[in-house]
């Protein structure tokens, strides 16, 4: 007898993204044309919101909205997700609930994701590529002569530190993290700091705020008791990186994100230098 070939592993063909980082991914892999649903908070590619309906919000979907468009496929992050997953998976859909919270995470998710869709070489290939981006900007990093302490939060009542793969990629732009063990919390409400004052004590170099879904205000950040004692206030160091690069776990933040990042760094290192240079020259007349 003849031996039976195996039937083919078929691709899923009608995937419901419920975050941004499978869109920009499958977009980056040339395979958006599986894509039937985003989230509403997409906004890379931007060629996506015009594309593609907008189905859900973060820790919301429109659950019959999505089950019109027939997917074979969702994918969504995290545990805040889990009711969303829940619902899906009742009314009859697979559903892939990442959980990355590192860089390595994210790149190891680019790969996976690929694999999923058939497409594992690209997303290697694409990987590779961001990797190689993050060495490039850690070889700069290393020229700094100093490397300054950086408090990231990423809201503001209350305040929120800056989650893992944040707090890894202010590493490799450059700074070094001040609350490096709340970056070790996978929840938010972990990373919640119970008392403000120790931003004041461990005395950051750079402040860098990005507020998931509304601006920034170093103004206010100034203004907190006792945070005119915080060099990077005394200094005038306090940046914005708008969310969108930095807080979602995928392309963007390892490419638009760490490179705004070191922006920053090196912006406030010259700004040193040169601040050290002109202090010299003058001690000199």
């Amino acid at each position: 007898m003849s031996a039976v070939a195996p039937t083919p592993l078929r691709s899923p063909r009608r995937i419901v993204c419920l975050t941004e980082e499978p869109t920009e991914t499958l977009y980056a892999l040339g395979e958006d044309h599986r894509i039937v649903g985003i989230s509403g908070f997409t906004v890379r590619p931007p060629r996506a919101r015009k594309e593609k309906p907008k189905v859900s919000a973060f820790t919301s979907a429109k659950i019959d909205e999505i089950m019109k468009l027939a997917p074979d496929l969702a994918i969504g992050f995290s545990d805040i997700q889990a009711d969303i997953a829940a619902e899906l998976v009742r009314r009859g859909v697979e559903v892939w609930i990442s959980n990355h919270r590192s860089v390595d995470g994210i790149l190891d998710y680019v790969r996976r994701l690929g694999a999923l869709v058939g497409a594992s070489a690209r997303a290697e290939s694409y990987a590779d590529g961001l990797q190689r981006g993050l060495d490039e900007v850690a070889a700069r990093a290393a020229t700094l002569s100093r490397r300054p302490r950086v408090y990231f939060e990423e809201w503001d009542d209350p305040p929120i530190t800056g989650i893992r793969w944040v707090s890894e990629l202010v590493g490799i732009a450059g700074g070094d993290d001040v609350f490096p063990e709340h970056a070790a919390e996978p929840l938010a409400k972990q990373r919640i700091l119970a008392d403000a004052g120790e931003v004041v004590r461990r005395a950051p170099d750079i402040i860098i705020g990005s507020w998931c879904g509304k601006k920034f205000r170093p103004d206010r950040v100034a203004a907190r008791p006792g945070w005119d004692a915080i060099p990077a206030v005394r200094d005038g160091e306090l940046h914005e990186v708008k969310s969108p690069l930095i807080l979602q776990p995928g392309p963007a933040a390892l490419t638009d994100g760490v490179q705004a990042l070191a922006g920053i760094v090196h912006g406030w290192a010259a700004r040193r230098d040169g601040g050290a240079a002109e202090r010299g020259s003058r001690s000199q007349l």
